[in-house]
């Protein structure tokens, strides 16, 4: 059970994996067996019918693809890049276009849901990519979008975007630190 356990938090953290004290602490194990539990998975992953490997990048484990199944992950990259993409896809690409660089957590707040996964996807796309690091708490990755974004959009730069109209805000929104009440002594 502790084996599927690992497989599963390894494919939900993504390329941002899990290290070896959060697989202890998660799945409540030790050292000695939380080692052994990847080495099991490893070995498991490494069955040529298997698509996936676990590698350690960063001091975390993640699972990654096959190198010799590249060709037809490639496949699947050109098809999906010719595709149209998402109403989420384009509401995230133009938060990125237009507020590079940014975090994801960033677009997340502006969108009001989580995009990582979008993010992820527009990456594969070479849509956007990392652009740095910020200097918040954690240091997040920043991306701003790419060249092969300007070609998407038939564009030259991200100058060529069109100017976004900033909405009136209605007077109580001015008067936010006014208030109506006043303080008797």
């Amino acid at each position: 059970m502790k084996l599927g356990v690992l497989e599963g938090l390894l494919f939900i953290t993504g390329d941002e994996g899990v290290s070896l004290e959060e697989i202890e602490s998660i799945l409540e194990i030790d050292r000695e067996q939380a080692i052994n539990l990847l080495k099991t998975l490893e070995d498991e992953l490494k069955n040529s019918s298997r698509g996936l490997k676990l590698i350690f990048l960063g001091n975390k484990y993640k699972l990654s693809t096959k190198e010799e199944h590249k060709i037809y992950y490639e496949k699947l990259i050109n098809k999906t890049i010719s595709s149209t993409l998402s109403q989420s896809a384009l509401e995230t690409l133009a938060i990125i276009a237009y507020n590079q660089p940014i975090t994801v957590g960033g677009i997340d707040e502006i969108r009001g849901v989580s995009s990582r996964d979008i993010v992820r996807k527009l990456l594969y796309r070479e849509l956007i990519e990392f652009a740095g690091k910020s200097n918040l708490p954690g240091k997040p990755m920043l991306y701003r979008t790419t060249n092969r974004f300007l070609d998407y959009f038939n564009l030259a730069s991200v100058n060529e975007l069109p100017k976004l109209e900033k909405e009136e805000m209605i007077d109580e929104e001015k008067d936010l630190f006014k208030s109506k009440y006043k303080e008797i002594n």
